[in-house]
Order: C-alpha cells, then sequence, then structure tokens
C-alpha cells in the first residue's frame, strides 16, 4: 500500500556520477505577468504545469539562488530529523506562499524575499513512529465564497498531520479557525481502534471544493489480515462536520476478509463536475490474499466521487486481485487529451508497474485502449490469482519488467556471476510473477516505476513528462509459525507478519554484494510522451550519486539513479525536476529531454518543484531536506532559485 524505497541508498553506494553545467550570466530579462501556484499540483486537477515563460530553454543557464527559508528543523528537531522526510511542495496563493515541515509546521512566506510571516505548530508528538516517518506533502488553499473578504477565515488553509487530524488556519493570520470541528481541528480517524499510534497517518494534502475536504490515509504495510479501514472521508469545509465516508472495500462480491485500500497518494478535483479523483491502494495484506477471493472491490482502481455526497460515478481497477503492492501512488492527472486527434477530458494515472492509463473524465472508460492480457499463474497455497491484468496499449511500459540471468549487471565478471545466480534462483515471469515461498523476482519494484511524485502535463503540446525508478525486489513468503525466527536472524531486513495469512513476508532490494543493483541501469529515467499519439518522445537517464559515493573510484555514465518526487513543466519548454538521491534541482528541455542547467542544494531534494512569478519575476523553489529510507543528506530548507535582474 505505502511506497518502499527499502536500503537504495547501500546498493548505490558504489556509483559516482559527474556532469559539468554552464554558468554564464544572461542579460537582464523582461518583467512578466504574476502567476500563482494555488494548489499541490498548481491546479486542482494536478498538472503541475505553469503559464510562466520568463525562465527560458535560452537563459535558464543564468538561474541563481535567490532566497532560502529553514524551517529550524535541523535545530529543533535534531534528534527526529532522521526519520522524516521532507517531500513539501510550497503553494502559492493570495500572494503569500505557505510551506509545511515533515511535522506538520506550516509557514507562510513572502514570495519575494522568503521572509517568515506566520508559523503554526501542530506539535505533533515526535516519539511515535510511523511508517512513513515524520511526511508531508504539502497543504491545501480555500476561500470562502460565502464569508465577507476580511472575515477571519475567509481564506483558509487545511492541513493534515502525521496524528490524524486535519486542522483549519486563517491564511493571513496562521490562527486556528475556531469554528472548524472543535478548537480548529477534527480527528480524521475517530471511528478507529489502532493496535499503536503509528499504524496510521496522513502524509499527502487534503483537496477543498463546494465546501467539502477530502481526507485520505496511509495504513502500515504488511501488518495483518483484518487490516483498519482505509477509508477516505469527507468533512464540511466551514463547520468540520462529517459528510461523507467511501470505503473502497465496500463494493467486494462476494464480501472479503481484508482492511487498508486505503489513499495515501494526493488526490485531485474537477470542481466544475463536481468530482474528486482517488488513487486506491491494494488490500490488506499486500503479499497474499488467500481470503480475499475476487477483484478486492474498488483497490487498486481510479476512483471518480461526487464530492458533496461522496456517491460513486465510476471506478477503473489498474490492478486485479493486487498480491504484489502495486497500489496507485500518484495523483491522478485531469487534462484535455487529444488521442488520435479527439480531444477528451482525461485522467492520466501512472503506476507502480510503469504503466500510464488514460481515462475518460466522465465514465473512466479507457481513452486510450486497455488489454486483458495472461497474466502468471501458480500461486501461494490459498491464492486465487487473477488469470489476467490490464495493460495499456499506449504509451509503452516506462519501466523494464522482465530479467533473465543473462542481462544481470555487474562491475566485474564476479559481482556479475552473483546477480545471476540470484536471478537465476527466484522465480520471475515477468510482470505480475506471483509471490512464493521459493521467492518471486518482483521488477519494477514496489518503489516504481512511478511513484508519488506523478507527472506534469503541457496541454499546448499534449505532452506528459514521467519520471521513473528501476530496481528489483526479491520477495518470499514465509511460514507463519517460522516468521519470528526469520525476523531474530535477520534482524535488518524487511521481515512483516501478516498476521492472519498463513505465511509472513520477506521483501529486499536485489543487489550484488557490491552494493550495486542486479537489474542494468538506467536506474532513474525521465520520460516525454506525445498523449496523441502515446508514443514516448524521449527517455533520458535522471540523476547522479555523486552525494552517496563521495570517493568512489567507480564512475557509470548514463546511469540515472532511482528518484522520489515529481517534474513540473512551463510555457517556455522547460522541465524542473530534483527528485533524484542527489543535491540537485535540474532543468531540461522538453523538446529534447536535453539537461539544461542543474542547480546545487544544501540536501537532498526528493520532493516535487513549483514555480511562479511574483511582481515581475519569477522563481522556481524546491524543499531540500532528505529522505529519511535513502540515506540522502538531511535538510530543512526551502531553496528559490530565479534569474538575475
Amino acid at each position: 500500500m505505502i511506497r518502499r524505497a527499502t536500503t537504495i541508498s547501500v546498493w548505490l553506494a558504489a556509483l559516482a556520477l559527474g556532469i559539468s553545467s554552464c554558468s554564464r550570466t544572461p542579460a537582464p530579462v523582461a518583467a512578466a505577468p504574476d502567476q500563482e501556484w494555488p494548489a499541490y499540483g498548481s491546479d486542482a486537477g494536478g498538472q503541475r504545469f505553469s503559464a510562466a515563460v520568463q525562465i527560458t530553454p535560452a537563459n535558464v543557464r543564468g538561474l541563481k539562488v535567490a532566497w532560502s527559508f529553514s524551517t529550524g528543523d535541523l535545530i529543533s528537531r535534531a534528534g527526529d530529523i532522521k526519520h522524516s522526510a521532507f517531500e513539501d511542495t510550497p503553494i502559492m496563493a493570495g500572494g503569500r506562499l505557505y510551506v509545511e515541515s515533515p511535522f506538520n509546521e506550516v509557514f507562510a512566506l513572502d514570495p519575494a524575499s522568503g521572509r517568515e510571516l506566520w508559523r503554526f505548530d501542530p506539535h505533533v508528538d515526535t516519539r511515535v513512529r510511523y511508517g512513513e516517518g515524520f511526511t508531508a506533502r504539502g497543504v491545501a488553499w480555500w476561500r470562502d465564497p460565502a464569508a465577507p473578504a476580511a472575515a477571519l477565515c475567509a481564506t483558509r488553509i487545511f492541513l493534515n498531520t502525521n496524528d490524524r487530524r486535519l486542522i483549519a488556519l486563517d491564511a493571513a493570520t496562521g490562527k486556528v479557525c475556531a469554528g472548524f470541528g472543535r478548537d480548529g481541528q477534527v480527528d480524521t480517524a475517530a471511528d478507529i481502534q489502532l493496535d499503536r499510534p503509528g499504524a496510521m497517518q496522513i502524509t499527502s494534502p487534503p483537496v477543498v471544493a463546494r465546501g467539502v475536504v477530502v481526507v485520505g490515509s496511509a495504513v502500515a504495510d504488511n501488518q495483518r489480515v483484518k487490516e483498519v479501514s482505509g477509508a477516505v472521508r469527507a468533512f464540511d469545509a466551514v463547520t468540520g462536520a462529517v459528510r461523507w465516508r467511501f470505503d473502497p472495500l465496500a463494493s467486494a462480491n462476494p464480501p472479503i476478509v481484508a482492511g487498508a485500500a486505503n489513499v495515501w497518494a494526493p488526490m485531485s478535483v474537477d470542481e466544475a463536475r463536481g468530482l474528486v479523483f482517488l488513487p486506491t491502494t491494494s488490500p490488506s495484506p499486500d503479499f497474499w490474499g488467500g481470503l480475499r477471493k475476487g477483484d478486492d472491490g474498488d483497490a487498486d482502481s481510479v476512483v471518480a466521487l461526487n464530492i458533496e455526497t461522496g456517491d460513486k460515478v465510476w471506478a477503473f481497477k489498474t490492478v486485479h486481485h493486487d498480491v504484489w503492492d502495486y497500489d496507485n501512488p500518484a495523483q491522478p492527472t485531469l487534462a484535455m487529451v487529444a488521442w488520435q486527434g479527439v480531444a477528451q477530458p482525461a485522467v492520466l494515472q501512472p503506476t507502480k508497474q510503469g504503466l500510464m492509463f488514460t481515462l475518460n473524465r466522465d465514465s473512466g472508460r479507457p481513452v486510450i485502449p486497455v488489454e486483458e492480457r495472461p497474466a502468471p499463474q501458480g500461486g501461494a497455497p490459498g491464492e486465487s490469482l487473477s488469470p489476467t491484468q490490464p495493460f495499456p496499449v499506449a504509451p509503452a511500459p516506462l519501466a523494464s519488467n522482465v530479467i533473465r540471468p543473462e542481462d544481470a549487471f555487474g562491475l566485474t565478471p564476479w559481482d556479475k556471476a552473483q546477480c545471476q545466480r540470484k536471478i537465476a534462483g527466484a522465480r520471475h515471469d515477468g510482470l505480475f510473477t506471483p509471490p512464493s515461498v521459493g521467492g518471486m523476482i518482483e521488477y519494477p519494484f514496489t518503489g516504481g516505476g512511478s511513484n508519488w511524485g506523478g507527472l506534469a502535463f503541457d496541454a499546448g503540446r499534449q505532452v506528459a513528462f514521467v519520471n521513473t525508478s528501476s530496481a528489483m525486489h526479491l520477495v518470499t513468503l514465509i511460514p507463519a509459525d517460522k516468521v519470528q525466527a526469520a525476523r531474530r536472524a535477520e534482524p535488518d531486513v524487511e521481515i512483516s507478519p501478516q498476521t492472519g495469512a498463513p505465511f509472513g513476508m520477506r521483501r529486499e532490494v536485489m543487489r550484488s554484494s557490491l552494493g550495486l543493483p542486479c537489474n542494468p541501469p538506467p536506474w532513474g529515467q525521465l520520460h516525454a510522451i506525445d498523449m496523441r499519439t502515446g508514443r514516448i518522445l524521449w527517455a533520458v537517464p535522471l540523476g547522479t550519486t555523486e552525494d552517496l559515493a563521495r570517493g568512489s573510484q567507480f564512475v557509470l555514465p548514463h546511469a540515472g539513479a532511482p528518484n522520489f518526487g515529481g517534474p513540473i513543466a512551463t510555457a517556455s519548454g522547460l522541465v524542473f525536476i530534483g527528485a533524484a538521491l542527489d543535491n540537485y534541482l535540474r532543468a531540461f528541455d522538453g523538446a529534447t529531454g536535453r539537461e539544461l542547467w542543474r542547480g546545487r542544494l544544501p540536501a537532498g531534494a526528493q520532493a516535487t518543484p513549483m514555480t511562479y512569478v511574483w511582481k515581475g519575476r519569477q522563481y522556481v523553489l524546491i524543499a531540500a531536506g532528505r529522505h529519511s529510507k535513502t540515506g540522502t543528506k538531511a535538510g530543512d530548507q526551502v531553496v528559490a532559485f530565479a534569474l538575475p535582474g
């Protein structure tokens, strides 16, 4: 259900890439019209696109740091920051920037200087340990159309917290909206009994439209069959009163024994249609589904709900009977897509499998055709696999999904032979190979393909930009009575009980003893897809490992690196992205895929950037602060780049 980036820093530790960049200073640029970034994905539909054109392929090399802002976490949270991931995408609305720290502190900043205007601390208990660590991807901004413009809380900031609260703040002052819930907050999981406080959290921002705030959740992976419900909840944006509840598993026929199927990734809204779009996840537990016969209801689906009532309008399943943790990890992107010359309102959903589904926004039917193809069979005892799985006919898979022993990667014949033996010793029949007690290769691994960074869409050019990671997991089922002994024998390996199932599970990234991945590079890529034809226009390696492997004797050009975060696109033809496991923000030419610029950052940038124009000047911002599961450098800064003049 929740993404995993297990031990990536270990198996990348021997790599080092280096690409020089130019630093010419262009002539001063003219002032540009102001442009905001009022939602997590720029617009409520998550296109991650800006009409800004001041920064162009011709002058992007002149970008310099304009200002930076520190949340203070390196000092105030020094003992806890190692358990955090700074994945925030700031928003810019109403003439202010809003930043959220991994510990759910919210800061209002001046857009020109980064000067702090106010801050709010919800005082999350840092003694609790969550499955995803302390993580927050952003906040939501909303203007109450019924309130006088000058009234307190006429404009609101909504934030979700790791400890499952939804809080409403006055956007002008940062004070809580006392009339919302109880003292400005509601407990979104008040009806849920958790076996431990960290079993459920909220990592992505809420969405708000038509006076309704919608909230998802992240549920810990692989712990039990009878997991807590992953139901999505909606609240009145003014009062905090419960409006509706939607459980993706309620539609399962026959009824199943399972929980989760939650929505941990960001959601999207089409306010004109009154629809909210959910990327749902797999039911519990991830790797054995013998007690949930059938298709798992609306788990592993893109689901469209009426935002005012919670009624289901349609659902489209991207995985049947998921036993691979292949949940939908990214915000569904809403766009007009001109497939084969016919413009349609669409939903674009990238997946961990490296596939991308394109669906009609009104009906859920595929815009780009989807085929049901035979899937590998022969699951673990008690399992009941789907005979087929859905594959879009275009674009082609964006991540490799077939490996043979002779494909193994190695720097030397010795470590290559190691990987060959590992690959030969596990079952692999391609995508959707079922888990087994003998071990199966899951390729791509559960970190993607695509992950929570999603995609960027340039509607004018009809091009989608998507970043992917490429690695393999070895997943092994362990008889339930041997799980505890296995955990004692390998305390540093991920081994989970899946209580209530006949099997626990063991999961690790496949690598040689040199720490290198066993699958061939590139291990990270950025792709451009023509949505009129489904053709991949270009695919280029993304990222280096210089910040993970300083002093290494190995130099592997074009290897790329796994990445967490997403791209943004601008009308000038640029694509900006951090995400890779190094300390850089990059700019690519959207037409060719050529890397035009990179800006050095003080820490890991496993986040999605944003851009805005304020008082005639365009800024590009990214959170630089680390990703706890990848070992990138810790930090607490938001860094803004701009052209001089």
